[in-house]
């Protein structure tokens, strides 16, 4: 079988070849869209990340494609019911982040209660090494926690709240039961996680369904001086409602790792549309605000992670071959 992966650092590379040695094997560095599907239009496999874009026409292009394995735990950016449709697999890597985005989440807190990145930029800058009045955080312990989501991430974000004496509220379509007992914490409706958390972070996949799930209509019931982290997809929230809660002061600070239509942030000039030029624009006026802190896509990225990816997705690859698929999209 010809595999074809996108999006994989040279450095990368070799893992791959060493597992995977039985079949033929070619790597780019670039991402996989309808404009460069051409380079896998004999592949049997593919294996992408996030920023590939495999949409109805790049699928097309892919005359003997079998099988899609992504290197991610979201897989928003492959139409899964077309690849369906044709007789295509989806696999995914569901659980690598779980302690890792959990972590991550937490440090985009720290940083926003206690002003730690813009403290150390101060003092790099000035040589002022005086603790001055904007630089007074705030306490996570006793304040309450909003976890949009419990799943593996979710749930070791809600175990490193109890570490920090926090109250946690949670929203699933699913509750855990026995995961309450054990962690002493509440489920409650969306809305109300949403009106009584001074923290709210998400960690759910994005789907259309839950487009813009951060929206106007909720932010203005939230609590005036919340913070929001996001950490999921950037598709959740919609952006321009958070900053003018950000700028009326219901929001008071928002640690993002993931941006609405991040993947056109630096081309907005060459943007397909002008909802995209929009979204970029407003990304731009974000990621300047002086109470948000932005990331770029990275709470995944820790070396650990990394391996996990990549045993996962060589697994991926051995168990399709070989006729018993796993992780699949369903």
């Amino acid at each position: 079988m010809k595999i074809i992966f996108f999006e994989v650092p040279k450095a990368e590379q070799s893992v791959f070849s060493q597992s995977l040695s039985g079949s033929e094997l070619v790597f780019y560095e670039e991402r996989l869209t309808e404009n460069n599907a051409d380079l896998a239009k004999d592949a049997d496999i593919i294996s992408v990340f996030v920023d590939s874009d495999i949409n109805k026409n790049t699928i097309d292009k892919m005359v003997n494609l079998k099988f899609i394995t992504t290197r991610s735990t979201g897989f928003n950016h492959i139409d899964c019911e077309y690849a369906f449709g044709k007789g295509i697999r989806v696999a995914s890597v569901p659980a690598y982040g779980s302690h890792t985005v959990a972590e991550f989440a937490f440090g985009l807190m720290l940083n926003l209660s206690r002003k730690i990145a813009t403290s150390n930029t101060y003092l790099k800058e000035t040589l002022n090494y005086n603790y001055l009045p904007w630089m007074e955080g705030f306490n996570l312990e006793g304040k309450t926690l909003g976890v949009i989501g419990t799943g593996k991430i979710g749930k070791n974000v809600i175990k490193i709240a109890k570490g920090f004496e926090m109250n946690v509220l949670a929203f699933d379509l699913y509750p855990d039961a026995a995961f309450v007992k054990e962690n002493n914490f509440e489920y409650k409706s969306f809305a109300e996680v949403v009106s009584q958390s001074d923290i709210i972070t998400l960690h759910i996949p994005y789907t259309k369904e839950n487009h813009h799930l951060i929206n106007k209509e909720n932010i203005s019931m939230m609590k005036k001086g919340v913070y929001l982290i996001n950490t999921a997809r950037g598709e959740l929230v919609d952006t321009e409602a958070l900053i003018r809660g950000l700028k009326e002061g219901i929001i008071a600070g928002a640690g993002l790792d993931v941006l609405e239509g991040e993947k056109q942030l630096q081309n907005v000039q060459n943007a397909e549309n002008e909802e995209i030029k929009k979204i970029v624009a407003l990304n731009h006026e974000l990621i300047k605000m002086p109470n948000v802190m932005v990331s770029p896509h990275m709470a995944f990225y820790t070396r650990e992670a990394i391996a996990s990816i990549q045993q996962t997705t060589i697994d991926n690859i051995k168990s399709f071959i070989s006729g018993n698929p796993i992780n699949l999209i369903k």
